[in-house]
């Protein structure tokens, strides 16, 4: 008798002790480009980012909010258009295309409610429909809150397309350095206005 209480002593022990330890979740280790980097999905989107020089950017400090398009969205884009990927990233207005995808400060999936619009740093607001799963704009996402160290990645079906995004011929051949379709000095002013006021999302309600 004095053995079985002892193990049951023992085991009420063992028990409050792993109960007792509070757990944490797993804290992110990699900024928003690392992770595109490390998904083979997200292959034509660290093209374009590299193209557009955005990639300093969004392993700054931050926070973000990118919603990130796979290269089956790619894909369809380039067929929607009838161009390759090689005339999609020499396209001049290439950064008015990335920066409609990223949204100043963190804002998970909680966050969204039907109807709202946020600006993006393209300058054109997105709009989220909730009725069915997350939409932004025409797209759904597919994977929400995948948390970076500088912010968050929500994976999406369709590449968002801005109003002042304009399809040009391109000349492959040339050897200049691309445009980005971004007057000169906007980077710096992307890169302030994220690091700065990045903390903070300006939503409004959908106009009826």
């Amino acid at each position: 008798m004095k053995k079985m209480l002892k193990k049951v002593s023992v085991i009420l022990s063992v028990m409050l002790l792993v109960f007792s330890v509070p757990v944490f979740a797993d804290e992110p280790t990699e900024n928003i480009v690392e992770i595109a980097v490390g998904n083979p999905d997200f292959s034509i989107l660290v093209s374009a980012l590299q193209k557009a020089d955005l990639v300093d950017t969004l392993s700054g400090d931050g926070p973000f909010t990118v919603f990130a398009p796979t290269n089956d969205a790619f894909s369809a884009l380039l067929a929607a258009l009838d161009i390759t990927a090689e005339e999609l990233l020499a396209q001049p207005d290439l950064a008015k295309v990335l920066t409609y995808h990223v949204v100043a400060g963190k804002v998970m999936s909680t966050d969204l409610t039907d109807g709202l619009e946020a600006d993006t740093v393209n300058g054109e607001a997105v709009v989220f429909d909730l009725t069915d799963g997350v939409k932004v704009n025409d797209s759904t996402v597919v994977s929400a809150d995948i948390e970076a160290t500088n912010g968050v990645i929500h994976v999406i079906d369709t590449v968002l397309v801005p109003e002042n995004f304009t399809l040009q011929e391109v000349d492959l051949e040339e050897t200049t350095t691309p445009q980005t379709g971004l007057p000169l000095g906007i980077p710096y002013l992307f890169t302030a206005a994220l690091t700065a006021g990045g903390a903070v999302v300006f939503f409004k309600k959908k106009k009826a």
